[in-house]
């Protein structure tokens, strides 16, 4: 006897527990990758502006040492400048823009002379990794300041003093 339409199991009908297989699989696969992408910008950016800001102080500390150590304000000035260039390039912040500003006390036009106190002050922006320029027409970017304070008789010798 054979048996009936309605009792007969339709093969194009499927099992409704082999419908899911294999797709917890996919979706994990997916949020994995949903929250790892921002996950991994974010230690990226951290470092970014970890490494930025160790090379603006190390540059402060640098183009510090570099005016005292010049013979004239004027060669000072350009010294620090390259010392603190130079120590961009060295962490790998490139030449992106970065101000050096000289300041010395107590005589602030004559920097060099006796007892003065030399203060520079290094800002720069570090740009943010994998950050795309649809988020405001520029890739985004950090802001660093360092300071570093010294004596001018602390590594240049006075003379002329009796």
């Amino acid at each position: 006897m054979r048996p009936r339409l309605a009792e007969r199991p339709d093969r194009r009908r499927r099992d409704p527990r082999r419908d899911d297989r294999g797709s917890a699989l996919i979706e994990f696969a997916w949020v994995g990758i949903i929250l790892l992408v921002p996950l991994i910008w974010v230690v990226l950016s951290v470092f970014t502006a970890q490494r930025g800001a160790f090379a603006t102080s190390g540059a402060a500390r640098a183009a510090g040492r570099a005016y005292v150590l010049a013979p004239t304000d004027a060669l000072g000035a350009a010294r620090a400048r390259d010392a603190a260039r130079q120590v961009f390039r060295d962490q790998g912040i490139g030449a992106q823009s970065f101000t050096v500003r000289v300041s010395c006390s107590p005589y602030p036009h004559q920097c060099h002379s006796g007892t003065s106190v030399v203060r520079v002050r290094i800002e720069a922006r570090v740009r943010l990794p994998l950050l795309p320029d649809l988020l405001g027409g520029r890739a985004g970017s950090l802001r660093v300041d360092a300071t570093h304070t010294l004596p001018v008789g602390r590594y240049q010798e006075i003379t002329g003093v009796d």
